[in-house]
């Protein structure tokens, strides 16, 4: 394994933020989100920051504090898969990407934080795409400001000239490809993330291959920007762990993906919320892009290749692009309407479990968190509503427990 970043090395007398770790039992409608499960009148427990237990509320132990909520639902706290924190959400990317200053970058992503929080969202993988996202880590883990739990990729790194140049990591060639890999690794990063197309496809066979090889080398996962057939199959052959946004694909495309066990996190929310016309005129999207967005939304042939892809049996993750104009931190039902809308999942439980469970597996927690079930980590939403019948339920999250602490 690679050294730990600087920053590990450093003794922390005391977070600035922290938050009590309380035994408690709660009561309500549990979604554990393993397969279909719903308790109608249920009970969680937590304890020492775990799930001690889960069940019936007739088999509930006594003599603990004890919280009704009145029939809302508990549920695993939400993970966006794919959000860049340091991206306000309003303003437009390259704007912000070329003349925001790194504190107002850190800022950004400390309300960002905060809005996700408040919307129930317990893990975010923010995927740079500058290196905001290092010293935004740093920052919850020495509790210098709460947030959800991070997973982070640095810069993300493309060919010079690539796609959104102007705030990634440009490199050229095998030996530059590996040092902006290590870069990231030194800085702390969690992942490695690649734009390997845009119009076309980017990186020479001999830079996918460094890229790839040398996070893997460094005992780390790496996901590429991919979005139509080509690039997909492309970047899943040269051994790529993760598929963002993803888009076309022929069955020989999707038979990679199952042969290869790669998951998807797609993200329909730019589509879907700059489509609604009132809510893109309030962010100033031009008529024209309003236009291109409510056809791209009226065509669902054009994601035909994700509806085939997850009958199939590829994992698609919930992840929204947060941080693009109009997409804000704490807008999670437009994606989860869209996703069971459009057919890559079934139903509204499958869904949630897209940004549950799935998403557990997809970033490394998949026996820690994802689910209610005991032993598990203590991450936990209460929502006042039944999500898994209307999903507009989840804007409603009245609270949101880490590791058993109450954070919002």
């Amino acid at each position: 394994m690679p050294e730990p970043a600087a920053w590990k090395y450093q003794k922390i007398t005391k977070p600035m933020f922290d938050a009590p770790v309380e035994e408690r039992l709660f009561y309500g409608r549990v979604i554990t989100c393993v397969g279909d499960e719903v308790i109608e009148d249920g009970f969680v427990h937590l304890k020492d920051g775990k799930i001690a237990a889960v069940g019936a509320r007739a088999d509930a132990p006594g003599g603990i504090a004890e919280t009704d909520t009145g029939g809302k639902t508990l549920m695993p706290g939400m993970m966006n898969s794919h959000a860049h924190l340091s991206w306000d959400g309003i303003h437009e990317l390259s704007q912000q990407s070329m003349f925001d200053p790194p504190e107002i970058r850190a800022y950004k992503a400390a309300g960002n934080m905060l809005k996700s929080l408040r919307a129930g969202i317990t893990l975010v993988r923010d995927l740079g795409v500058h290196n905001a996202n290092l010293f935004t880590k740093q920052a919850v883990a020495q509790g210098i400001f709460p947030g959800p739990r991070l997973l982070v990729s640095g810069e993300a790194i493309i060919q010079t000239g690539g796609h959104t140049y102007w705030v990634c990591r440009e490199a050229s060639g095998a030996d530059e490809m590996r040092r902006a890999v290590r870069d990231q690794v030194k800085g702390g990063a969690d992942l490695i993330k690649i734009m390997a197309c845009h119009d076309t496809l980017e990186f020479t066979d001999d830079e996918l291959h460094a890229v790839i090889d040398e996070a893997h080398r460094n005992g780390i996962p790496i996901t590429a920007h991919a979005t139509y057939n080509d690039c997909i199959k492309r970047v899943a052959e040269f051994g790529i762990d993760c598929v963002e946004h993803g888009g076309s694909m022929t069955d020989e495309t999707i038979q990679v993906l199952l042969d290869r066990k790669l998951p998807i996190v797609t993200t329909f929310s730019a589509l879907v919320i700059q489509a609604n016309e009132e809510i893109a005129r309030a962010f100033g999207i031009p008529e024209w892009k309003i236009a291109e967005r409510k056809r791209a939304v009226a065509d669902k042939s054009r994601f035909d290749g994700l509806v085939r892809a997850a009958k199939a049996g590829v994992p698609i993750v919930f992840g929204t692009d947060a941080g693009s104009p109009a997409v804000e931190h704490d807008r999670i039902v437009p994606e989860l309407g869209f996703m069971v809308e459009v057919g890559v999942c079934p139903d509204n439980l499958d869904a949630l479990r897209a940004i549950t469970a799935r998403a557990a597996v997809l970033n490394g927690f998949g026996d820690r968190l994802g689910t209610l079930e005991a032993g598990k980590l203590a991450d936990m939403i209460v929502v006042d509503g039944k999500p898994d019948q209307d999903l507009t339920a989840l804007e409603k999250v009245e609270m949101t427990f880490i590791d058993g602490k109450r954070m919002h």
